[in-house]
């Protein structure tokens, strides 16, 4: 009897985090919610955005990347926007987003928008509006974002760095984290596939190729010709070197996955794919051609589940004057 109560009572508990979750990841967002006071939001998002991707490329990795640091921290919130002050360190600090690139675009977006729409659309959602277009303008996926978001007032380094899955993170640390955000086992294999497009730095890869478990020895899981030449590139503590993330970085495609199936994943985190079961199959359902066109389909439909992560809604929040500061 006593053993009965008590797994209804967990039974309970598990169903009330459930809800919470449920509530708290994309309720009240709508992809038509800004058409009666915004209607040509989505135009002047895209004009603006592509001023920048047509001039450089190379800026859509780090805008699509934007994204997913701003809804690990916080949820969908616009807190990566925000700049530091002298009594906080923003998770611009953060060791992790130090290498984010973007804010320009993101500033220059936010201008254009204001200039029609003055105080309607929040920063958080043009984060999501901008990662989509420069995603779609090098002529990778397109999805339809929702919108409604409502841009935080709190930016802390420290919750960055926690709550940002790390490239040295193993599987089981992985789906936990995707796990904490509510998204699922194939959402962190379709999102991981975001690698096929930008470029890392040694120090994401230099502890695999000098001292993987503090003995001074290398990832066994990498690839030996690969190895060399990650070692011929990265030097102990070269933490500027830039490295492709896959063999077109330039281009959205399947090649991550055949990249990560023949063990020249440059992250831990990539090879860690291989370690479960339905990541690996995911990757190998996509080693062909063929497959491109579903990623691309799950890839949508993973980052709409990722918008919906943690949002403000409603009276929650605010929308922002200028992204870098709480009004």
């Amino acid at each position: 009897m006593a053993l009965s109560k008590f797994l209804s009572l967990i039974f309970l508990q598990l169903l009330c985090v459930l809800c919470v979750l449920k509530l708290s990841n994309g309720q009240g967002l709508d992809v038509n919610f800004y058409e009666k006071t915004c209607p040509s939001l989505g135009y002047i998002v895209k004009d603006a955005t592509a001023k920048f991707i047509s001039r450089t490329p190379s800026l859509a990795p780090p805008l699509l990347r934007m994204h997913f640091h701003d809804c690990f921290v916080r949820g969908c919130d616009g807190s990566v926007l925000l700049n530091s002050t002298s009594s906080n360190q923003a998770e611009k600090a953060a060791i992790p987003n130090q290498f984010l690139r973007g804010f320009q675009v993101i500033d220059a977006v936010k201008s254009a928008v204001e200039k029609k729409c003055p105080g309607v659309v929040s920063c958080a959602d043009i984060v999501a509006l901008v990662a989509r277009d420069a995603v779609t303008l090098i002529k990778g996926p397109s999805w339809q974002v929702e919108l409604g978001r409502r841009d935080g007032t709190v930016s802390i380094a420290s919750e960055a760095l926690n709550k940002l899955p790390s490239p040295f993170m193993n599987i089981t640390q992985l789906k936990a984290s995707f796990q904490s955000v509510g998204l699922s086992v194939k959402d962190l294999a379709v999102l991981s596939g975001g690698h096929t497009i930008g470029i890392s730095h040694c120090i994401g890869v230099n502890p695999r190729l000098f001292n993987f478990t503090g003995k001074g020895d290398t990832d066994p899981s990498l690839d030996p010709k690969y190895l060399a030449q990650l070692k011929r590139q990265c030097k102990p503590g070269d933490v500027t070197t830039i490295l492709q993330m896959d063999r077109s970085p330039k281009k959205f495609d399947i090649d991550y996955y055949t990249t990560v199936n023949n063990r020249r994943g440059l992250f831990q985190s990539d090879a860690a794919l291989l370690d479960d079961t339905e990541t690996k199959t995911y990757i190998q359902q996509h080693l062909s051609h063929a497959g491109s066109m579903s990623f691309f389909d799950d890839f949508g439909v993973s980052m709409v589940n990722m918008g919906r992560i943690g949002v403000l809604t409603g009276k929650n929040g605010e929308i922002r004057k200028q992204c870098a500061f709480v009004n």
